[in-house]
């Protein structure tokens, strides 16, 4: 699952080895512990997704579930302070708008 935080991005997956855990991945430094404070984050240099906490999955949803019901703004990408990952989701955002039906339009 990819999430796009207006603090970062996350990509978190089954750990498939540690029961009732989820590995939390970034590619940036302090991502995952904006999401997720006090998490003991390792770096696994030249890895896709360098940084990454093992965390335990109720830990997980109780953190995004805390995210969602804190969601005060009516535009996500405006919401975002920084300029890198602002750019980075304004680039996803033009990418997915492609998946949308193009509009047919009607006189």
């Amino acid at each position: 699952m990819w999430i796009c935080t207006n603090k970062g991005f996350l990509s978190i997956v089954d750990d498939g080895k540690v029961e009732d855990c989820l590995v939390v991945r970034a590619r940036r430094k302090g991502d995952i512990e904006a999401a997720f404070p006090g998490a003991e984050v390792k770096t696994l240099k030249g890895r896709d997704y360098q940084f990454r906490a093992h965390i335990k999955r109720n830990v997980v949803a109780e953190a995004v579930a805390k995210q969602i019901n804190e969601i005060s703004y009516d535009n996500f990408k405006n919401s975002v302070d920084d300029h890198d990952l602002h750019n980075a989701y304004s680039s996803f955002w033009s990418i997915h708008a492609r998946l949308q039906p193009k509009p047919q339009y009607t006189m």
